[in-house]
């Protein structure tokens, strides 16, 4: 059983998400306030109605974030509400109000599986790669997964939110090889209706807004998938290569 908070200024709160009183979950109705935010209990996962009000849930979403708080946000959207959403808005999912309970749950607990994962991260790698709370740096380039921004050079890099989520996901396993189908399960969460070539069009995407200098930093596998090829393992490779080169001359 999962800890939920909903949040919504509807009459009947069993209207917002129908399918989560399928579900086993403890949920708690909360109004779509500020004030609320003080009595959300610690460890929830927010759903936050944005139906009606789409101004109102992201001025939420930005004060939660504001705050400090840590609290996963899942969107409670009509169809319409997709085409406003971008990663600026910092939730970890967006679900349509008349989602099955199947998908109402699964996305329950891939939300839950990501939190895990991040919080369970070695501290040795958190203290190389994340300089500062939340930030992942490689280079000039910075994935800030508080804030779901991206920039390089300190230039922000202007993302729609699957394209941050899929950088933010292959920066943070750096040299790691991923199928189409294993970013597809874990940046997207589920069997996405356009299939694999998604995927090829957002790595497409994330290499244009890279620009032709650092494009290179999400390489091609053929016949495989994609990685992560950080700058500076290049640097590295070019430093041993020229210490070689150097002790090799001094030993002639």
């Amino acid at each position: 059983m999962t800890d939920l908070t909903l949040m919504t200024m509807a009459e009947n709160p069993a209207s917002v998400l129908p399918s989560l009183a399928l579900l086993s979950h403890r949920v708690r109705v909360l109004p779509m306030d500020a004030a609320s935010l003080v009595k959300m209990p610690e460890n929830t996962i927010l759903f936050l109605d944005a139906r009606d009000d789409l101004a109102t849930a992201k001025t939420l979403c930005r004060l939660i974030h504001a705050s400090g708080l840590s609290t996963p946000i899942v969107l409670v959207l009509t169809e319409g509400g997709f085409t406003v959403v971008t990663s600026q808005w910092g939730v970890s999912d967006v679900v349509v109000a008349s989602a099955s309970p199947a998908e109402v749950e699964a996305r329950l607990r891939l939300v839950s599986e990501r939190g895990n994962s991040f919080a369970s991260a070695s501290p040795s790698r958190q203290s190389n790669e994340q300089p500062q709370e939340g930030q992942i740096r490689s280079g000039d380039l910075v994935v800030d997964t508080n804030g779901y921004t991206a920039s390089l050079h300190g230039h922000p890099i202007d993302l729609a939110y699957k394209e941050f989520e899929l950088l933010k996901y292959l920066v943070q396993h750096p040299g790691r090889v991923f199928t189409r189908a294993q970013l597809l399960q874990e940046v997207w969460g589920y069997d996405y209706y356009g299939g694999t070539r998604t995927v090829d069009v957002h790595i497409r995407r994330l290499r244009a807004k890279l620009g032709g200098e650092y494009e290179h930093l999400i390489g091609t596998v053929r016949n495989v998938g994609y990685r992560f090829d950080p700058p500076e393992d290049d640097e590295q490779d070019e430093n041993a290569k020229a210490a070689a080169a150097a002790a090799t001359a001094h030993h002639d």
